[in-house]
């Protein structure tokens, strides 16, 4: 599972961020990867405001992420978690969302540049920054 930054990196242009640039399209064409919506609506409502590309790219972007990824909804379960997940590790509202969804999904690693690199949570799933 990846983060949005891993997305953003991916589509950027800015000389200054190529190293990552570069990793983040080799993470991105991982074989499995599960997304969260709340991944997908993080790099829309960026590249909307940051990058400024017009609605119907969005919308190919988003059909994009449904067509070649697993995508996981919130539900009760998910939401609830998240709010454990808050109160156990003291992390924010949307990552809460984002972790409870990679665990729900059984995914054992998520990539985020913004999380704490190295914790485990539930003893199932390692959070790594793959740009340190």
């Amino acid at each position: 599972m990846s983060i949005s930054n891993t997305w953003l990196y991916g589509f950027s242009t800015d000389k200054k961020e190529e190293t990552k640039r570069l990793l983040a399209k080799q993470l991105i064409k991982v074989k499995y990867i599960i997304i969260s919506t709340q991944v997908i609506n993080e790099v829309c409502r960026n590249l909307l405001k940051k990058h400024r590309i017009d609605e119907q790219s969005v919308l190919n972007l988003i059909s994009s992420f449904y067509r070649k990824y697993q995508v996981i909804s919130f539900n009760l379960n998910i939401l609830a978690t998240g709010s454990n997940l808050r109160t156990q590790y003291n992390i924010s509202f949307w990552d809460s969302l984002i972790i409870s969804c990679a665990l729900s999904a059984g995914v054992n690693i998520l990539y985020s540049e913004d999380m704490q690199d190295g914790l485990i949570v539930d003893k199932k799933l390692t959070i790594i920054n793959p740009f340190k």
